[in-house]
C-alpha cells in the first residue's frame, strides 16, 4: 500500500462500478469498506441488484486493459474460469448496412468473451484478495452523512441486513450505486446546486436467452453483432460465446418494437432480422433457461463537471454520472477506467496538504475525454425520429461522415483497426478527427454526393 491518505473509505455498491472504485483507492486508504444491498454470491451467479446481468454483456478491450491495470492477472483468471478469447474482426462476425459481413480481417485485438455475471464474480474474488479490503452485504445506504460544517460528507447512514440503522464514517464516499441519488439528495440537502442532465430518450428493450452451443455450430466465427437498417428498424441482434460451452443471445428494438419473452416470439422475431445468419444457428440449439427481458427508457449524462462547487469526500461514478444505451456495451469499460483515473489522481495528491480537497471536481474533468467516444455513440439513437432529447445541430453531417468512414474502413484494414480502437475505447475520438483522415472522409463524402 502506497502513502495514506485516509483512515477509510466506503464504496457504495458492489457493481464493476463499485468494485473497479475499490480497487483503486485501496492503496491510499488504511480501510476500504464496500457496501451492498444483495447478498454478494459466492458462485457466478446473477443478483437482483444487477437486473441486466441475465443480459448480453461486453468487456471492450478498453475496459479489459484497464481491469488489467487495476487487477493484474485478472484476464488469465477470467480465461482459467472459461472465458473465451475471441480476435476482433476475425470472430466475430459483423453485419451492417451495406455490409453483410464487413470484411473479415484480423484486428490484432483479443476480446474475452464472459456472462456477466462472471466478470464481476472474477473481479469481486480478486478485490477481496486485497488485505485492507472487506465486503458488507445486505444493508442498504439510505443517505450520506455531512460533516460538521456541512460542506462535506462524512459518511454514510445505512440499514443492515437485520433492518437496524446504521452510522459509518468514512474520509471518502465513492457512489457506484448507478443513479447517483444519494448523491443529488446530499446536494439538495445543503442547497448546493444539482448537476444539468442531458437525456436520450431511446426506450430500448431487449430480451435476452442462452443457448448450448450445437455440434453444427458455424465454423466461421464465434460470435455475431447484426446492427439495424436504421432509421428503417431499430431491431438489432448480437450473439456471444461464453463460459461453460454456451451462447447468450440478445435481440434489442426501440421505441416500443419490443421482443417478446416467449421462445415463440423470440425466434420470429430473429427470424425478422435482414440476414438469416442468427436465426439459422440459434434454431438448431437448445434453449437453457427462460427468456430475460430489460427495458431502459433514456441514456443518461449529469454534468457534475458544469458545478461551482462541491462536497469534499464525495466522488460519484461509473453509472452515477453517466448511463449509456446497453446495446452498446460501454458501461463496465467505462467505469474501469474512470477508476484508473481515479487511482492515478489520489496517487498524484499524496503530497498536497490536504490530497482529497478538490478530488471530484478535478476527477469529473480528468474523466470527460474518456466520455467523448461512448457519449458519441450514444447520440447516433438519434436517428430515430423518435428518439427523445436535444439533437445535435450537426447530427446529419455526424452521420454521413460515419457513413463515409465505415466504408473507408472496409477498404483500409489499418483506418478499420483504429474505428475498432476507438469503438473499443483503446483511442480517443479525437484520433478520427485528425486532418490527413478529414480530408480523406470528405473526399469520398463528396464522391458520394456527385453519385
Amino acid at each position: 500500500m502506497g502513502i495514506s491518505l485516509g483512515k477509510q473509505a466506503v464504496i457504495v455498491g458492489a457493481g464493476m462500478g463499485g468494485l473497479t472504485a475499490a480497487k483503486a483507492v485501496s492503496a491510499h486508504f488504511e480501510r476500504v469498506m464496500v457496501l451492498d444491498r444483495d447478498a454478494l454470491p459466492d458462485e457466478p451467479h446473477p443478483r437482483p441488484g444487477t437486473p441486466q446481468a441475465r443480459h448480453g454483456h461486453v468487456l471492450l478491450v478498453g475496459g479489459q486493459q484497464a481491469l488489467a491495470e487495476l487487477f493484474p492477472g485478472v484476464e488469465a483468471e477470467f480465461a482459467g474460469a472459461g472465458a473465451v478469447p475471441t480476435r476482433l474482426g476475425l470472430d466475430i462476425r459483423v453485419e451492417r448496412p451495406g455490409y453483410d459481413p464487413f470484411p473479415k480481417r484480423d484486428l490484432g485485438l483479443t476480446a474475452l468473451c464472459m456472462s456477466r455475471a462472471l466478470i464481476e464474480f472474477v473481479t469481486r474474488r480478486q478485490l477481496a484478495r486485497a488485505s485492507n479490503v472487506a465486503f458488507r452485504a445486505r444493508c442498504r445506504v439510505k443517505e450520506l452523512v455531512p460533516a460538521k460544517d456541512g460542506s462535506a460528507v462524512a459518511g454514510v447512514r445505512y440499514e443492515d441486513a437485520e433492518g437496524r440503522q446504521q452510522t459509518m464514517s468514512a474520509d471518502l464516499v465513492v457512489e457506484a450505486s448507478g443513479r447517483a441519488q444519494l448523491t443529488l439528495a446530499f446536494l439538495a440537502s445543503i442547497g448546493a446546486a444539482k448537476p444539468d442532465e442531458t437525456e436520450i430518450g431511446i426506450d430500448q428493450a431487449y430480451s435476452s436467452a442462452v443457448f448450448q452451443i450445437p455440434d453444427d455450430a458455424p465454423t466461421g466465427w464465434l460470435g455475431l453483432m447484426h446492427l439495424p437498417s436504421a432509421p428503417q428498424t431499430s431491431r438489432g441482434a448480437f450473439l456471444f460465446p461464453m463460459e461453460e460451452t454456451r451462447w447468450i443471445v440478445s435481440l434489442g428494438g426501440n421505441h416500443g418494437d419490443a421482443p417478446p419473452a416467449d421462445m415463440e416470439g423470440f425466434m420470429a422475431f430473429a427470424k425478422s432480422l435482414r440476414t438469416p445468419t442468427l436465426y439459422d444457428a440459434v434454431n438448431r440449439a437448445r434453449p437453457l433457461g427462460d427468456i430475460a427481458r430489460y427495458v431502459l427508457p433514456s441514456s443518461v449524462r449529469r454534468h457534475f463537471e458544469r458545478l461551482e462547487r462541491f462536497p469534499h469526500g464525495l466522488v460519484p461514478i461509473a453509472d452515477s454520472i453517466c448511463r449509456f444505451n446497453p446495446v452498446f456495451g460501454q458501461g463496465m469499460s467505462v467505469a474501469a477506467q474512470e477508476a484508473c483515473v481515479l487511482g492515478r489522481l489520489l496517487a498524484s495528491r499524496a503530497s498536497l496538504p490536504q490530497p482529497l480537497e478538490g478530488l471530484a471536481p478535478d476527477f469529473f474533468a480528468a474523466i470527460q475525454n474518456g466520455l467523448a467516444a461512448p457519449w458519441a455513440t450514444a447520440e447516433t439513437d438519434f436517428v430515430f425520429p423518435q428518439t427523445r432529447g436535444r439533437r445535435p445541430a450537426d447530427l446529419e453531417g455526424r452521420l454521413q461522415y460515419a457513413a463515409a468512414l465505415t466504408h473507408l474502413a472496409a477498404e483500409d484494414p489499418s483506418l478499420h483497426r483504429m474505428l475498432a480502437e476507438v469503438n473499443g475505447l483503446v483511442q480517443p475520438q479525437s484520433v478520427l478527427q485528425e486532418p490527413q483522415l478529414v480530408a480523406r472522409v470528405r473526399e469520398r463524402m463528396a464522391a458520394s454526393a456527385s453519385v
